[in-house]
């Protein structure tokens, strides 16, 4: 009996590798083979599912354009040039972004980068200069653009940032080396987050920053409100199914007093949400 099971373990474990073998020396090429490999290699507790999702989604940004992640010219976060630097330090500060595209007289006009660390160098030493002393040189590609053709440009030229362009020049969106690699390796933290314990960030009496996956439980208990949890256990499952597809950054959606904008997103799953209370209601008196 027990030669019988180790003869089967030895054929499984033969015709696997025999089809890596096989892949090896060239056949199967297409991408529908391999990916089914590595699947079957993170079955076997050769792969993680980490690893898998990364090698994933390196093959799927071979195929991606630049087009299917920018973010659109209408939800840019811009600077005038000719705008002091006193004057914009609050919205840069509010955004909290860390380059902001600089527009000319015509506002569909990209004319430069700006650096909040070049801002805060600056400001200190003289507030009279305006947006366009300062401002670096800023960087246009087409929406047509292979995502890993960009990666690789933004590591040789070490650039973060690049304004997309339509077929007649002017200015679609922007995208940056951190879009890039989040379709990689999903959400990419940085120090604008907040802790990991949290799920809800209060910054307004109006406004929050909500994690995705904050159970609706927890959500209803905070804002005193009684979201439907026995079909979704989380607020992010609840939007996309609100959505009906799988959203991109934002989109937004209303439930109830809400609107919900999606803030961090990649073509597997919601990360990170914004909430703005558009009607009045009563937030749980221990939160406030």
């Amino acid at each position: 009996m027990n030669d019988d099971n180790d003869d089967s373990n030895a054929h499984q474990q033969k015709s696997w590798l025999d089809r890596i073998s096989h892949f090896l020396t060239g056949e199967p090429k297409d991408r529908e083979d391999l990916l089914e490999i590595l699947r079957e290699a993170q079955e076997k507790h050769l792969l993680d599912h980490e690893a898998l999702s990364m090698i994933e989604g390196v093959l799927q940004v071979s195929e991606m354009r630049v087009r299917d992640i920018m973010i659109p010219r209408v939800q840019m976060v811009v600077l005038p040039k000719d705008a002091e630097l006193e004057t914009v330090f609050p919205l840069v500060t509010e955004s909290a972004h860390s380059r902001f595209p600089v527009i000319g007289e015509d506002r569909s006009e990209v004319v430069g980068i700006m650096l909040a660390k070049d801002l805060l160098a600056h400001i200190m030493k003289d507030k009279n200069l305006k947006v366009q002393d300062i401002m670096r040189p800023v960087r246009f590609i087409p929406e047509s653009k292979r995502l890993n053709v960009l990666l690789k440009e933004f590591r040789t030229n070490r650039n973060h940032m690049a304004i997309v362009v339509d077929e007649y020049g002017a200015a679609a969106g922007l995208v940056t080396i951190e879009d890039v690699l989040e379709q990689i390796v999903g959400e990419i933290e940085d120090e604008h987050d907040f802790d990991e314990e949290e799920y809800i960030f209060r910054r307004s009496d109006t406004e929050y920053t909500i994690k995705a996956l904050t159970p609706i439980e927890d959500f209803n208990d905070y804002f005193s409100v009684d979201f439907d949890d026995e079909e979704f256990d989380t607020i992010g499952g609840l939007v996309v199914h609100q959505l009906e597809h799988m959203p991109q950054k934002g989109e937004t959606v209303e439930m109830g007093p809400f609107r919900f904008e999606i803030l961090r997103a990649d073509n597997r799953r919601v990360y990170l949400l914004k909430l703005k209370i558009i009607k009045k209601i009563q937030v749980a008196e221990e939160n406030t």
